[in-house]
């Protein structure tokens, strides 16, 4: 039996990568129902940050400690 081939442009590697990491992704998967793999969310949250297109650790912990001062005032 012959193997279907791997998709164009993508090339299939070994990777380790940390348990809640692989946990999130997963379950975002899960929580999509079938649309989208754990492979594709990496593969997009990957492309974002290298495109720049990710948020910024800044802009996310601002956007926090804004919301927290909402809550809490």
């Amino acid at each position: 039996m012959i193997a279907p081939s791997a998709p164009r442009g993508k090339t299939r590697i070994t990777i380790r990568l940390d348990e809640d990491l692989l946990d999130y992704f997963l379950k975002e998967a899960d929580a999509l129902g079938g649309t989208a793999g754990y492979q594709t969310l990496i593969n997009e949250a990957l492309r974002r940050h290298v495109e720049g297109k990710a948020p910024r650790l800044e802009e996310t912990l601002r956007r926090i400690v804004r919301e927290e001062v909402r809550r809490a005032g």
